[in-house]
């Protein structure tokens, strides 16, 4: 095996996970390659799913045979969507095992539009993860309020979590008092694994917008990733140390890593490794989209950097909120467009599904 970049970030502490999925990344082998190169995971959302399933022509046989077995638009995208899951899980148990379970896992969301309702999403997170059946899948569940609630429920039954859609220092903090609420109550035999989904370039996105009105540019493309330290430090020095947390650890419990997302570069001025090079530190994961990587890969540098500028990080939030910048209001519209927009890809593919089944009929 040839070793690169990304097996550097590794030996610091850092995993990193290949932020799409389809059946021809499975099906020729591409997988496997990332895996050689360094990835030890793979994350999806609806959005992946919807140009995976309804802008190619990958599934299209299936989706019609499915429908003659009398499945439904929704029946068919959980067929797929299982399927495809299972086989990436299939591929990257040998990671899981070697890592003796920190890594190796596939990310699946359960239904956005239960995004709102509990136990509806607590009874599909554990339904998924039992059809599935592998130790080394993730349900993925998005960080509404309601979601919150249900990523306790979920850790609670032994279902493997990975909490999206983390925008603020906040919303974090509550993601991850859910999970030791969870483990507390846990009444599986062993504890399940978690990853706390923190999206990132969204934030400099929005904020730079705001920024630029007040003539700050000087704070452009610095409050994502100062927002992320900040979390950071919560996991470090609050949420994953004291004696509750090490009596759980003594029995088998896991912290659950911040997970950095949305780190392919949107802003064409930055870095195009940008949110991968800034975010750099034990106990964390970076999903990447491929583009991303392949970047990384050819011109990245492993260093450690989380940690980077602490004091400089808190000052420029400070002077976030100086000017007038609500960045809680900020980060709670992202939530809510996240939602709106896996809704919307869900919805889409579902409309997919049906037109294409219609055609080949």
């Amino acid at each position: 095996m040839v070793r690169t970049v990304l097996h550097e970030v590794h030996d610091l502490g850092q995993s990193v996970w290949l932020d799409t999925i389809g059946r021809d990344l499975i099906a020729s082998g591409g997988l496997e390659r990332w895996i050689e190169q360094g990835v030890v995971g793979v994350t999806t959302n609806p959005a992946i799913f919807e140009q995976a399933i309804a802008k190619t022509e990958d599934y299209d046989r299936e989706i019609t045979d499915l429908f003659a077995q009398g499945k439904d638009a929704a029946g068919v995208y959980e067929a797929l969507t299982l399927r495809e899951v299972g086989a990436a899980a299939d591929i990257l148990r040998p990671v899981y095992d070697r890592t003796q379970g920190l890594d190796g896992y596939v990310s699946l969301e359960v239904n956005p539009l239960l995004a709102s309702d509990t136990d509806s999403t607590v009874d599909e997170a554990e339904r998924l993860f039992g059809l599935l059946g592998r130790p080394n899948v993730m349900i993925k569940i998005p960080a509404t309020p309601e979601g919150i609630l249900a990523v306790a429920g979920a850790t609670a039954v032994g279902v493997n979590v990975n909490a999206t859609l983390i925008f603020s220092e906040e919303q974090y903090a509550r993601v991850a008092n859910a999970y030791l609420c969870g483990l507390r109550s846990c009444i599986s035999a062993t504890f399940p694994a978690s990853v706390a989904s923190v999206f990132i370039s969204r934030v400099d996105t929005a904020v730079d917008k705001e920024l630029a009105a007040k003539g700050e540019e000087s704070l452009c493309g610095r409050i994502a990733v100062d927002g992320a330290r900040m979390m950071y430090q919560h996991f470090k020095k609050e949420s994953f140390a004291g004696a509750e947390w090490k009596e759980l650890a003594a029995k088998g419990a896991r912290v659950q890593r911040p997970l950095w997302a949305s780190t392919g570069t949107k802003n064409p001025a930055y870095s195009d490794v940008k949110y991968v090079q800034e975010l750099i530190g034990p106990n964390t994961v970076n999903t990447v989209p491929p583009k991303t990587i392949t970047a990384f890969l050819d011109h990245g540098r492993a260093a450690a950097s989380i940690e980077d500028d602490l004091a400089g990080a808190r000052a420029r939030l400070r002077r976030l909120e100086e000017l007038g910048i609500d960045r809680k209001a900020i980060c709670a519209k992202l939530l809510a467009d996240g939602i709106e927009s896996f809704n919307g890809a869900f919805r889409s593919l579902l409309e997919a599904i049906e037109k294409k089944a219609g055609a080949r009929a």
